[in-house]
C-alpha cells in the first residue's frame, strides 16, 4: 500500500490467531454426594430423587448441569471490518487522490494499530520466534512482487549502476532492499515515454508503496523493547511518538535522504503501534470513556489547526503533513479501538459483506502490494477503449469525462487476478495449504465444509 501493509495477517493460520475470544471457564464440578457413591443398581436421576421424596419428605436438589464445552476462539470481525476498510480507503485514495479521503479515514494509523495489536498477542512467546515469523510471513509475497517490477524495469532500461539518482553503484547494493526492505528499494522516478504503453511514472506508482513494508519491519524488530517500555511507563510510551515527530517531522531537526523518510514514517505511526499494544493488554478499557474520548478529539484538533497552517501542494492530504498525520491518526485510532465491539460475526446488513471481509483479511498482503500497478495497467485497457469501430468523436469524450470511473470499475477485477496469482503465496509464507480465493465460503463436497479462515504510493 502507499498506504501500505497492513497488518493489520488450513483450519488454523498459525502467525494471526484468533484477536481475543478467550476460552470460557467452567468453575468447580459437581459437589460429592453426602454418603458416599449411590450403589450399582440404585436408581438415579429422577428415580432416585423420587426415592428420596419418599423416604424423607423432601426433595433433594437436582444434580447440576453437566458444564458446557468450551468455546473456540474466533476472530474479532470489528477488527477485521476496520482493516477491509483501510485497504478500500487506500485503493480509492489511489485511485482518485482525493486528500479529504486522508481525514475521512486515516488508513495506515488503522493497519499499524492492528499490526501491533497482533504482535503484542504473539510476544506471549519468545521475540526472536515471532520476529522470524512476522519476516516469513512479510517476505515471499514481496519477492513475488519484485521479481515481475523489478523485470520490468530492467527490461525497459533501467540499469541503477547508471542511475545518479541512485548513487550509481550504490544503486546495486540498495537492490536488496527488494530482499529485505529495511532501506529504501531503488527505482526510477521516471522510466519510458509519455506516450508508451505505461505512463513514464508508473514505476513511482508501483514501488512508491513499498514505505510500508520498510516502517512494518521497523516496528516488528522494535516491538519486543517497545512493548517492555509501554508495560513499564505506559503513557510516557505513547507519547513519545508524537513528541519524536514534532521534531523530525516539522523540520526542526532534519535528517537527510531516505533515513529521514524512514525515521520519520517511524515516528509519525509509532504512536499508533503502540495503541494496539494498549488495545491488547486492556488498557484503553480501563479509562473512563468520556476522558478518554476528550482526550482524543483534543489531540485530533491539534492535528487539523496544525495542518490549517501547513497545507502541502495537495492541499489538506495529511500525508504531506507528518504532524498532523501522527496526531489525528493517533486520535481516530483511540476512539475506532475504544468502542470495539468484539463482534465473532458481522451484524445486521454487514453480514452480506461477509466473505469479501474475510478475502481482504487473507489477502491484505496482496492488495497492498498489487493494487497501484493495477491502477496503472487501467490506463492502457481504457486507450484501447478508443480504437474501437464504433468510437466518434461525442463517445470518445463521454470516455474522456468518466475515465476516473473506468478506471475505478477495472481496478477492482485486476486486483482480483493478482489475488489468483500470487495470493497464494501468503498461503505458503504462512505454512498453510495453498488456497485461491479463502473467501470464508463452505466447500461442497463429500458432506465437508472448508474453515472459516481469516488473516492480517503513499498512504
Amino acid at each position: 500500500m502507499t498506504e501500505q501493509h497492513p497488518t493489520g495477517t488450513g483450519a488454523a493460520p498459525e502467525p494471526t490467531p484468533p484477536y481475543g475470544f478467550p476460552h470460557q471457564r467452567t468453575t468447580g464440578f459437581p459437589p460429592p454426594a453426602a454418603h458416599g457413591a449411590p450403589a450399582h443398581g440404585a436408581p438415579t436421576g429422577p428415580a432416585a430423587q423420587t426415592a428420596a421424596t419418599a423416604t424423607t419428605g423432601t426433595a433433594e436438589p437436582p444434580e447440576p448441569a453437566a458444564p458446557a464445552a468450551p468455546a473456540k476462539p474466533g476472530r474479532d470481525r470489528y477488527l477485521d471490518l476496520l482493516r477491509s476498510l483501510a485497504l478500500v480507503r487506500v485503493v480509492m485514495y489511489h485511485l482518485f487522490g482525493w486528500a479529504w479521503l486522508t481525514v475521512l479515514f486515516p488508513s495506515m494509523g488503522v493497519m499499524f494499530a492492528l499490526a501491533g495489536s497482533l504482535m503484542a498477542r504473539s510476544l506471549q512467546r519468545p521475540a526472536l520466534s515471532v520476529i522470524r515469523s512476522r519476516v516469513r510471513r512479510l517476505l515471499p509475497p514481496l519477492w513475488a512482487f519484485a521479481a515481475v517490477i523489478v523485470s520490468l524495469m530492467f527490461l525497459s532500461g533501467w540499469n541503477p549502476a547508471k542511475d545518479p539518482d541512485q548513487g550509481g553503484t550504490l544503486g546495486i547494493v540498495e537492490l536488496l532492499n527488494y530482499i529485505v526492505p529495511i532501506g529504501a528499494p531503488p527505482y526510477p522516478e521516471t522510466l519510458g515515454s509519455p506516450g508508451g504503453l505505461l505512463d513514464h511514472t508508473w514505476t513511482d506508482s508501483a514501488a512508491g508503496v513499498l514505505w510500508y513494508l520498510r516502517a512494518y519491519l521497523w516496528f516488528v524488530f522494535a516491538s519486543p523493547l517497545l512493548l517492555r517500555a509501554f508495560r513499564r511507563m505506559p503513557w510516557v510510551t505513547l507519547a513519545a511518538p508524537l513528541l519524536l515527530t514534532a521534531v523530525v517531522g516539522t523540520g526542526l531537526v532534519k535528517i537527510p535522504g531516505e533515513t529521514g523518510n524512514a525515521v520519520t514514517d517511524f515516528a509519525v505511526y509509532c504512536g499508533c503501534w503502540v495503541l494496539g499494544f494498549a488495545h491488547h493488554d486492556g488498557m484503553l478499557k480501563r479509562i473512563p470513556r468520556y476522558v478518554a474520548v476528550s482526550c482524543a478529539t483534543l489531540v485530533m484538533a491539534f492535528g487539523l489547526w496544525w495542518a490549517s497552517g501547513h497545507l502541502g501542494p495537495s492541499g489538506w492530504d495529511l500525508n504531506d503533513i507528518p504532524l498532523s498525520q501522527a496526531t489525528w491518526s493517533f486520535g481516530c485510532v483511540v476512539i475506532l479501538l475504544l468502542y470495539s465491539p468484539s463482534w465473532q460475526r458481522l451484524p445486521g446488513r454487514l453480514a452480506r459483506w461477509d466473505k469479501l471481509v474475510t478475502l481482504s483479511n487473507n489477502r491484505a498482503v496482496t492488495i497492498y502490494l498489487w493494487h497501484n500497478f493495477m491502477i496503472v495497467l487501467t490506463v492502457p485497457i481504457i486507450d484501447k477503449a478508443y480504437g474501437l469501430p464504433f468510437m466518434n468523436d461525442r463517445m470518445s469524450a463521454a470516455l474522456d469525462a468518466t475515465d476516473s470511473l473506468w478506471m475505478f470499475s477495472l481496478t477492482w477485477p485486476l486486483v482480483g487476478v493478482a489475488i489468483l496469482c500470487f495470493g497464494w503465496i501468503e498461503d505458503i509464507a504462512a505454512k498453510r495449504r495453498p488456497r485461491l480465493w479463502p473467501n470464508g465460503a463452505k466447500k461442497r463436497g463429500r458432506g465437508q465444509g472448508a474453515a472459516h479462515t481469516g488473516a492480517h504510493g503513499r498512504r
